[in-house]
């Protein structure tokens, strides 16, 4: 009685998961479609307009990544771009009235966790097994179970920054409009102005930095 009680409980999806899907929708059609530009377009013509804006971003994601990596890293930008591209566009869905994603600490987290596993695979790919295992024991041996909470406290320091800012946002944002009822569109654009643009993409610029960071310094 209990098993079939389960099934028939409701299934409730949050609205920053629903908002996570429009996102990923989002891009995806931007990427198509520059995808698409790009295929019609002359490689022996000099790109104008829009395609003269994709090249200088993607030109300025490469150089930033190379710079901050180094040139063995130059792999990397794809993933360095699309992770500012989400993040970015999550943090700013608050400017159209919807909840950023960035405020459920899943989402965070689970983008924290995909740079703990880069940090270790490039860490494993660099150093070699013996080496990797090495570095938990240095400078000192006995440092092995500090060095082994640093690394794992990484991820979770890593998600609760992101988390904590737009989260905080979210909830002053929500105390000012049930404060200041049919004034708020006259005085909630400077809020939105801070907490959605500013604070949101400061977050995105310290996330896709401290990510760079970790796997650079993990493969040293």
């Amino acid at each position: 009685m209990q098993f079939i009680n389960s099934l028939t409980e409701e299934v409730v999806i949050p609205p920053t998961i629903i908002n996570s899907f429009i996102v990923v929708i989002l891009l995806s059609i931007f990427a198509i479609y520059v995808s698409s530009r790009i295929k019609k377009a002359d490689p022996n013509e000099k790109p104008s307009g829009f395609l003269n804006i994709i090249e200088i971003l993607v030109e300025g994601i490469n150089s930033f990544v190379e710079s901050t990596m180094g040139k063995k890293f130059n792999n990397f930008a794809p993933y360095i771009g699309t992770l500012a591209l989400y993040l970015g566009v999550a943090n700013l869905l608050g400017l159209v009235g919807l909840t950023p994603p960035t405020s459920d600490y899943s989402i965070p987290f689970t983008l924290a966790i995909m740079t703990f596993v880069l940090t270790q695979f490039y860490a494993i790919k660099y150093k070699g097994g013996g080496g990797y295992i090495k570095s938990f024991f240095e400078p000192i041996w006995f440092l092995f179970p500090i060095n082994i909470v640093g690394e794992l406290a990484n991820p979770v320091s890593l998600s609760f920054r992101l988390f904590g800012n737009i989260l905080s946002g979210v909830i002053i944002m929500g105390l000012v409009y049930n404060a200041l009822g049919f004034a708020a569109p006259i005085i909630t654009p400077f809020f939105h102005g801070y907490f959605d643009v500013f604070a949101g993409l400061i977050q995105t610029f310290i996330f896709i930095m401290l990510t760079m960071v970790f796997v650079s310094m993990a493969t040293e």
